[in-house]
């Protein structure tokens, strides 16, 4: 089915676009800040995409997407970064909306940080002989460290939101690796990576997913409060 993969990012992105446009919710205000966010996060993760794709630390299966490709990236792929971080700030902010209360405390949310950056910053460590790992967990450690400096109140929220997010990872992110199709939309070298899949889905894309969402988040919150300053 080659349209598949372009139909999960049409999936991912239609319905929460079409609701930013409702009345109380009114997202499209917040384009201004979040697709320059979205843009700067592509600066990061298509480079390291496209490198490790030639590089067959993980690739694309021709039979899942249409022929077209920019730099060795199916053209779904480029969708993806934007497709994806935009359903899923959209869903950030609509819980923010409808429970403007659900955040994790200051002292408990510094708390969750640090056991992630140690965890991270180890696993970089240990694990530095496998790309995929050692640049996930790195980026994620340095992300990370900079978020809690700059705007540690977006992580009060963000770590619940997440936990939201993670139902449509599951769907979406299973469907891309394998789960209830013959093969994975997308494969990987596990020898560059942990070799732990929840389901079909590699442990690290946790991770990846964790902070590409919260680059646009942080970058975007950045720009939104330069603007009202």
């Amino acid at each position: 089915m080659k349209s598949l993969y372009i139909l999960l990012n049409i999936g991912s992105f239609v319905v929460p676009f079409l609701f930013s446009f409702h009345p109380k919710l009114k997202f499209y205000k917040h384009w201004k800040y979040l697709f320059p966010a979205i843009f700067i996060t592509m600066l990061v993760f298509i480079p390291w995409d496209v490198l490790f794709t030639i590089n067959d630390f993980w690739g694309f299966n021709p039979d899942y997407f249409l022929e077209y490709t920019i730099f060795s990236l199916p053209i779904e792929e480029w969708l993806f970064f934007i497709c994806i971080p935009y359903a899923c700030i959209f869903t950030h902010y609509s819980l923010q909306y409808i429970f403007p209360n659900m955040r994790l405390s200051a002292k408990v949310s510094q708390t969750i940080s640090y056991i992630l950056l140690i965890i991270f910053t180890l696993g970089a460590i240990v694990f530095y002989d496998k790309w995929y790992t050692v640049i996930d967990l790195a980026y994620g450690a340095i992300l990370l460290f900079i978020v809690m400096k700059v705007s540690p109140k977006i992580l009060e929220s963000y770590y619940l939101t997440f936990l939201v997010m993670l139902i449509p990872f599951f769907l979406v992110n299973g469907v891309l690796t394998g789960t209830w199709i013959e093969k994975p939309v997308v494969w990987y070298n596990n020898a560059e990576n942990l070799g732990i899949r929840m389901g079909t889905i590699p442990v690290e894309d946790s991770v990846y997913a964790f902070t590409m969402i919260l680059s646009s988040l942080f970058l975007m919150n950045l720009f939104s409060k330069r603007k009202s300053q």
